[in-house]
């Protein structure tokens, strides 16, 4: 994984909820430096921790600073999350170029959401190198802070060697004797209940029937239990 990940700036941010939810949010995609200015109902905030939902390192190392511009003054590379600003002009860039831009960039990301009601303020922007805008329905452009950083925060991942559960090996597909061996029990249990009916049709059922026990490529393991399942159904009951 990189080791350039981007610190999460959430400035000015209004419910100690909406910070444990955007914490829940980075801790998913393998982020965990969190640095909050001026919070408006201060910091620590109760509200935080059941909100983030075990995330706790995040909130535990979150540091507090009182200016956009002191969090992030060892980031080079600044993305502001906000919709476009007409009255700024720089580059805006969906959340794929930021992520190229922060694996791209040498020195420390940061990437900056405004708070909850207004968004970023004019100043917070500018101190930015580009703007990110995730596309939305332009119809109802709802997103809440959570939401915002979950987004920017996979896409980022997208890029990365996250963890995942490891897949289980599967099983090598049986061989062709062995499949015609399940087919061919099969054919005589059914025949012997008189299951091919009427005569004249018995070769297209025979076809049908095989071109459904062809496609799934069972293991050896399986047509094995298949088989077994045929003879414990042809066994008279006790």
């Amino acid at each position: 994984m990189s080791t350039n990940r981007p610190v999460i700036v959430l400035v000015r941010p209004q419910l100690g909820q909406n910070i444990g939810k955007a914490a829940r949010a980075m801790l998913n995609f393998g982020l965990a430096e969190l640095r909050l200015v001026a919070p408006r109902d201060g910091w620590p905030n109760p509200d935080a921790g059941p909100a983030a939902s075990g995330a706790d390192i995040v909130l535990d190392q979150a540091r507090l600073f009182a200016t956009t511009a002191e969090a992030i003054a060892d980031c080079s590379t600044v993305y502001a999350s906000t919709v476009r600003r007409r009255d700024l002009i720089m580059p805006v860039v969906d959340p794929a170029g930021m992520a190229e831009g922060i694996t791209a960039s040498p020195g420390r990301s940061a990437i900056l959401f405004g708070p909850e009601r207004s968004g970023l303020e004019t100043e917070d922007v500018a101190l930015a190198n580009a703007i990110v805008t995730v596309p939305i329905n332009p119809e109802f452009g709802s997103l809440n802070l959570a939401q915002a950083v979950i987004l920017l925060a996979y896409e980022w991942s997208r890029g990365q060697q996250l963890a995942q559960p490891p897949a289980k090996d599967l099983e090598p597909p049986a061989a062709h004797a062995e499949l015609e061996g399940l087919i061919r029990q099969l054919d005589e249990a059914l025949d012997v209940k008189g299951y091919f009916h009427p005569p004249e049709r018995t070769q297209a059922t025979r076809n049908t029937l095989r071109t459904i026990l062809t496609k799934p490529q069972w293991s050896s393991r399986e047509i094995q239990a298949l088989r077994g399942i045929i003879r414990a159904l042809n066994e008279p009951a006790n």
